[in-house]
């Protein structure tokens, strides 16, 4: 189990560990490299694994509520926490609830759990972001509006995708290849980004980085483990929906939080602190996981 562990973590934490220092030392433009990733190799991959014949949406669903649960029930569970910490729930709780199920979460599905297990993170992965860019967003401020999000070439590629996985319209295979070649680039790419942005990210703000970083995996397993039984998933869903929960705050949340000026310097701490967190709660929540 150990060795096992080890050859599904040592991957992904090597390429975030290349990310870093390359960014430590070359400091890139990210810019550039963000948008290809949100705008072309991000929607590639969620049509291309959505609609791949290895995913069913419909045995699949009560995953994808499970997620949904998680995602819900860590805000809650975070919620008091702001409370006894006296700080704004704005800035603590959506990263308790928006974890990094992209660039950490795809890579260890698929080394995991191989592709059927892949393409249902994928499926979480897109649910999660949907729910980031709604209530997310709303919660820091409830004037935000979401007419960008029909603009967003990931929100198109999600309905596309979940269309294709419902009525199975034919492929051709040169467009299934291509779509599957484009979105394969996202993962590698994705967590070298990671490394290179954990760079720009000050420790300011330690303590609540710290509790944010042990909160957010742990309400994130609590709710898995409550709710994987409740909804009857199989061996293999329940093992999906604790790594989901295990997760750390999603880099997004840094993003969010500095275009509404919600305490971006805290949250940077937040994610910062539960990424390097995620050291010890990753290899915690697989060995739940593939137990």
């Amino acid at each position: 189990m150990i060795e096992r562990i080890l050859g599904i973590i040592v991957p992904v934490f090597s390429i975030i560990a290349l990310g870093y220092f390359y960014g430590r030392r070359a400091k890139p433009d990210m810019g550039w490299v963000n948008r290809i990733s949100m705008n072309v190799l991000a929607p590639a991959l969620i049509f291309s694994a959505l609609s791949a014949k290895s995913f069913d949406v419909i045995d699949n669903r009560l995953l994808i509520l499970g997620s949904i649960g998680v995602v819900l029930g860590s805000g809650l569970l975070a919620w008091p926490f702001t409370r006894l910490l006296h700080q704004d729930h704005r800035t603590f709780v959506p990263p308790m609830m928006f974890n990094n199920c992209g660039n950490m979460g795809l890579p260890l599905a698929a080394l995991a759990f191989g592709q059927t297990g892949f393409s249902a993170m994928v499926a979480l992965f897109t649910i999660s972001n949907l729910l980031h860019f709604t209530l997310g967003s709303w919660m820091i401020d409830h004037h935000a509006r979401f007419g960008n999000l029909l603009k967003n070439p990931m929100v198109w590629s999600t309905f596309a995708g979940f269309a294709f996985a419902l009525l199975h319209p034919p492929l051709p295979d040169i467009a299934a290849i291509t779509f599957k070649m484009v979105g394969d680039a996202l993962i590698p790419m994705m967590l070298l980004s990671l490394g290179v942005r954990l760079t720009s990210i000050r420790w300011d703000d330690a303590r609540i980085g710290v509790i944010g970083g042990l909160v957010c995996p742990l309400t994130g397993i609590a709710m898995a483990a409550l709710l994987a039984p409740v909804l009857g998933l199989d061996k293999e869903q329940q093992g999906l929906l604790i790594l989901f929960g295990c997760l750390p705050p999603a880099v997004l949340n840094f993003m969010v939080a500095e275009q509404f000026k919600q305490e971006p310097g805290k949250v940077a701490s937040i994610v910062l602190i539960g990424n390097v967190l995620s050291v010890i709660f990753v290899p915690i929540g697989l060995s739940l996981a593939l137990h």
